[in-house]
């Protein structure tokens, strides 16, 4: 009996000693593959950074989409039993760049648009339709003339307006020339102070074009599994500061799975006759509170 406890004991130590050997090895074995990737990888990583600053066209996008749906009946621990609601949004930003050793031309499309709908079955006095809300269209395309590294003479021309509800009322496009500043990569900088922004509106009492200055910064970037833009977009006008608006946007996306992640877009904006418009007083009597809206959901990497 002593002898067979004795043999057990010993077996127990043997299998223990040598599954620990073995992990061992395969944590040595690990590490080794490691760092063989990583080297890899940074040769992958400084080829490609080769590969980007070659010239040629750089293109590509980003969106999120968030939304929900929900349907009632009979649900009588809520005001509105039968009822069915919906929310969903979608914001789309691509870019098409082409860089030259002498001249860059980059465009750019913003665009942000969500519907809403809330169907109460017991009245038919509501509507029971998706009504649009949130409603953002961005459109530019800048030419620049490098004269260093850093410093281009430019040209500019800039379209905002609404695609779901009153497009082109109002809509504003910026046409001018100045320079364009490239401090950094990614990080674009346009000083135009020859710029006449054109406003299309029905309204003509507070909708008006003037001449002015066009500045707009931005920075686009993606860094691994994060994508990311921020630009900021303003006019002064020379005629009257009640003229001029300024919007700055951000969107963020950050993959989780393949092509798929989740995504945040957040905007605020000023604008002192669009306030007008809305409130239906004169220019100068608008209350012009700051605008904002942002977006959460599901993204997707094109």
């Amino acid at each position: 009996m002593n002898k067979n406890l004795i043999l057990s004991v010993f077996m127990m130590f043997a299998i223990t000693f040598g599954f620990a050997q073995t992990k061992e090895e395969l944590e040595a074995q690990k590490a080794e593959k490691q760092a063989e990737a990583d080297k890899f990888q940074a040769e992958a990583n400084a080829l490609q950074a080769q590969i980007d600053a070659l010239p040629g066209w750089r293109v590509g996008a980003f969106g999120t989409i968030g939304g929900s749906l929900s349907n009632f009946n009979n649900w009588y621990a809520q005001g509105v039993p039968n009822n069915s609601s919906g929310n969903i949004g979608v914001t789309f930003n691509a870019f098409a760049n082409k860089l030259e050793d002498k001249y860059f031309w980059r465009n750019s499309l913003t665009t942000n648009l969500a519907w809403v709908k809330l169907d109460n079955k017991d009245t038919d006095l509501d509507s029971d339709d998706f009504e649009a809300t949130t409603d953002v269209f961005n459109l530019s395309s800048l030419y620049g003339y490098k004269l260093s590294d850093t410093w281009a003479v430019s040209a500019l021309g800039e379209y905002r307006t609404t695609l779901l509800n009153n497009f082109n009322d109002p809509g504003y496009l910026d046409l001018g020339i100045g320079a364009t500043w490239t401090p950094i990569e990614n990080l674009i900088v346009v000083i135009h102070p020859l710029n006449y922004n054109f406003v299309f509106a029905e309204n003509d009492a507070v909708f008006e074009s003037s001449a002015g200055a066009k500045i707009v910064a931005d920075y686009t970037r993606q860094i691994g599994a994060i994508a990311f833009k921020s630009n900021f977009s303003t006019f002064q006008s020379y005629k009257s500061s009640d003229l001029s608006n300024w919007t700055w946007t951000n969107s963020f996306s950050y993959t989780l799975w393949k092509m798929i992640g989740v995504g945040f877009d957040f905007a605020l904006r000023s604008n002192q006759q669009e306030a007008a418009n809305f409130q239906g007083v004169a220019l100068e009597d608008a209350d012009n509170d700051l605008q904002s809206y942002y977006t959460i959901g599901l993204s997707y990497k094109f």
